[in-house]
């Protein structure tokens, strides 16, 4: 049923495009015979292209991974508190984003600054493309404006690391080795009811395994603080522990380490994939030289020119 689900979209999405290119090719008759005005016709064919060019990018997303939902995760660079400004600015970003698009997201962790903003924080989105939209969002951002946690007023350039990774479903099958897992529990840290910071609700989850990519020894670690319910939030950490390695599988598979890892730089000049420069009005994407002057809509969640450039551009690579 989900295959069947999928094909008919391809289908559907399809016939709107075609009888799209026929309305125009009709509306051009119609011009010709002085029925319709040179600005209808012009509306007619921005609506057409507009119809093609989401068609088009929708098949930039052609890889299995690509449909599934995503988790994000933004941790703060070197800077102290105005990094953390930064990583907690940036989450709400795409908080925002999957709001405008209809997507569930349920903040999985997350740890307070040391005064104010984020130290990191991870969210599960859950959507279809969710992570074939997203995956062009890893990378370092930088950010530059008049700090207001400086006395002088200075400018100030903070950086977060974002990374994504696809949210495995029922549908796929990842081994985990239990002798490889271990458990700590916690308390919650933050605001919360009557017992969460009484119970150690929260878990953080240890497993040590052989890297696929690089055949060495390695540890995952996730931390989880969804619930209130320490078996629950076991539940989840597996859940995003099978997302990790169902990425470290899909990078082997295609024998190439640098799709998600390599977005892993220092978080430092030179590594940033998109710089928001707040008193110039302007974000600029350094990978497509895709920019723009609204900022404000951008901090909203209007990212969604940001990923058609990458996707259009890069999309289509294997």
């Amino acid at each position: 049923m989900r295959k069947i689900k999928e094909l008919k979209s391809w289908i559907d999405a399809y016939k709107v495009v075609e009888t799209a290119c026929e309305e125009l090719q009709l509306a051009f008759d119609f011009f010709k015979e002085e029925a319709m005005t040179e600005a209808e016709i012009d509306e007619t064919y921005a609506a057409t292209i507009k119809k093609v060019e989401a068609l088009e990018m929708r098949n930039m997303l052609r890889h299995d991974e690509d449909k599934l939902g995503a988790v994000l995760k933004v941790n703060a660079g070197a800077g102290g508190t105005e990094s953390q400004d930064w990583a907690e600015m940036l989450f709400r970003m795409y908080q925002f984003y999957c709001v405008n698009h209809g997507y569930k997201y349920t903040v999985s962790n997350w740890q307070d600054g040391d005064d104010a903003g984020i130290k990191t924080a991870s969210m599960t989105i859950e959507g279809d493309y969710a992570y074939g939209y997203l995956k062009s969002e890893n990378g370092v951002h930088r950010l530059v404006r008049v700090s207001p946690y400086n006395a002088q007023g200075k400018r100030m350039t903070s950086f977060s690391s974002v990374f994504v990774v696809p949210l495995v479903d029922d549908t796929i099958e990842i081994a985990i080795d239990p002798s490889g897992i271990s458990w700590d529990t916690f308390r919650s840290s933050g605001a919360g009811g009557q017992n969460v910071n009484k119970v150690e609700s929260g878990v953080r989850l240890h497993y040590k395994f052989v890297n696929p990519l690089t055949n060495q020894p390695d540890e995952i670690v996730i931390e989880n603080t969804e619930t209130r319910d320490q078996p629950k939030n076991r539940e989840n950490a597996l859940r995003l522990l099978r997302s990790q390695l169902y990425d470290l599988e899909l990078e082997k598979r295609r024998q190439a380490v640098a799709k998600v890892e390599a977005g892993k730089k220092k978080i430092e000049w030179g590594s940033q994939i998109r710089s928001y420069v707040f008193d110039d009005r302007r974000v600029k994407d350094h990978r497509t030289n895709f920019q723009t002057s609204n900022v404000q809509a951008v901090m909203d969640g209007g990212i969604d020119d940001f990923i058609k450039a990458y996707l259009m551009e890069f999309g289509g690579e294997e």
